[in-house]
């Protein structure tokens, strides 16, 4: 099914074509191939409406995920219509990932990668409020990034390692 990708912000540079495979490979990695997502590409302001908005946290963030279904970490949806086969949108904060990077030095286009590995988790129900939950959620993320290292020669890792 398609990834749509919005840039709607000017600040970054975003290579689409890269980002849209990853999330492809992840989705694929995940079971999930068959459903449709959306990528928005967010500037800090963006970011910060609407952290503030549904998070309560009026400042900006790395990532955002909206789902469209309610499913038990790790269940894929179960869609009674075409209209269904889609797995929400993920709203990643280029501008202030882009920030992140440049003090930390990794490389932006691996951490929006691994960014999106993130959203898509949370897309399919996994959460990170509680320890179990947090292990479990870094083992699917671990998960699916080897599988996109051996496909691409990559040695990604998840973001949120040492959260607990």
């Amino acid at each position: 099914m398609s990834v749509a990708l919005r840039n709607v912000q000017r600040a970054v540079p975003v290579r689409r074509a890269p980002l849209r495979r990853a999330v492809c490979a992840l989705r694929a990695a995940l079971g999930a191939s068959r459903f449709d997502v959306g990528l928005v590409c967010a500037g800090n302001a963006l970011m910060q409406r609407l952290n503030g908005v549904y998070r309560h946290c009026p400042e900006p963030t790395d990532v955002l995920s909206f789902p469209l279904h309610q499913v038990a970490a790790g269940e894929l949806p179960r869609p009674r219509c075409r209209d269904e086969y889609n797995l929400g949108d993920i709203f990643l904060g280029v501008e202030y990932i882009h920030q992140q990077c440049r003090e930390t030095g990794d490389d932006f286009d691996d951490i929006l990668t691994v960014t999106v590995a993130h959203g898509l988790c949370h897309l399919l129900g996994y959460r990170h409020d509680t320890k179990p939950e947090w292990e479990q959620m870094y083992q699917k993320e671990a998960q699916i990034l080897e599988k996109l290292n051996r496909l691409t020669g990559s040695r990604l890792r998840p973001l949120i390692a040492g959260l607990f």
